[in-house]
């Protein structure tokens, strides 16, 4: 199978895309479960450290309970939890109550399916695809829950650093030296622009998320790819405000997570950042 897999690219991108579908629909979870996860561990140790005893809860983590449909409580079954195929079926509605479901969940499968079929096409069947395709995976769910809770985990973030550096003991996208100093380049580059701005305005302009995210794409990426890196966030992150300021009367004062605009600009620069940094380096 393996070296049927290695002789056909066709075979290997399609098998990818079809197992991404699944591991898109586990992003939903966690998207949905993780930040609902530490907020209970939160009030678990406010109250341990206050001397409190909370009610006991049922168990709830990325695999308990089973999911079900947020108005009725309906149990979501094997079947109705294939990949966009069940969404398709049941016409983006619950089985029970008939409930619209968002149609963000196949979206999120689509997104990860097609993302890893170009991983999968891109560095072909090699051990840097496998790589590949976890810091993708990982960068999706950062991104949604980012947009969803202003909140980048470090359940995520962190071991995402650690990754990047082993995978870079193999030189899988640059030597071990370049992403020691990518990871720290980019946090402390942040970690910069945060005090720089708390000190000029008194607010705080980003989370420590934002520093950690751009840590392990330093870390993965290598310290040469992070100004592309933050050029293209901050482009993305600047034209989209702009917009929902001036089409959505999006209120300057309220927020808007960085973090998806770090995971845009890390998948560009992942794929495309060497020939970006040749062109600007040759435009200049």
């Amino acid at each position: 199978m393996l070296k049927t897999l290695q002789s056909n690219p066709a075979m290997f991108i399609t098998m990818v895309a079809v197992m991404s579908l699944a591991i898109g629909s586990f992003l939903n979870v966690v998207i949905h479960r993780m930040p609902k996860i530490i907020e209970r561990q939160w009030r678990t140790e406010i109250a341990e450290s206050s001397g409190q005893i909370l009610p006991a809860e049922p168990t709830y983590n990325l695999m308990t309970p089973r999911s079900q449909c947020p108005a009725c409580g309906h149990a979501i079954t094997a079947l109705e939890n294939i990949p966009v195929i069940s969404y398709v079926l049941l016409r983006g509605r619950c089985a029970a109550c008939r409930t619209p479901i968002s149609p963000r969940y196949p979206l999120v499968e689509l997104l990860t399916a097609c993302l890893s079929a170009f991983v999968a096409w891109r560095f072909g069947f090699t051990w840097t695809t496998a790589a590949t395709l976890l810091f993708v995976w990982s960068m999706i769910a950062l991104a949604f829950i980012d947009l969803d809770t202003f909140y980048l985990p470090d359940d995520i973030t962190l071991p995402l650093v650690w990754a990047g550096l082993m995978v870079n003991m193999g030189t899988a996208f640059v030597d071990l030296q370049s992403a020691v100093i990518g990871a720290v380049a980019g946090y402390l580059s942040l970690w910069l622009v945060y005090w720089g701005f708390k000190f000029a305005t008194g607010k705080e302009g980003m989370g420590y998320g934002d520093f950690k995210l751009l840590a392990a794409i330093g870390g993965w990426l290598g310290w040469k790819m992070l100004p592309v890196v933050i050029m293209l966030s901050s482009l993305v992150g600047a034209i989209v405000g702009i917009s929902l300021i001036v089409f959505a009367r999006h209120e300057r004062s309220k927020p808007i997570p960085f973090g998806p605009y770090l995971v845009l600009g890390g998948l560009i620069a992942l794929f495309w950042g060497e020939p970006l940094t040749k062109y600007y380096l040759q435009s200049i």
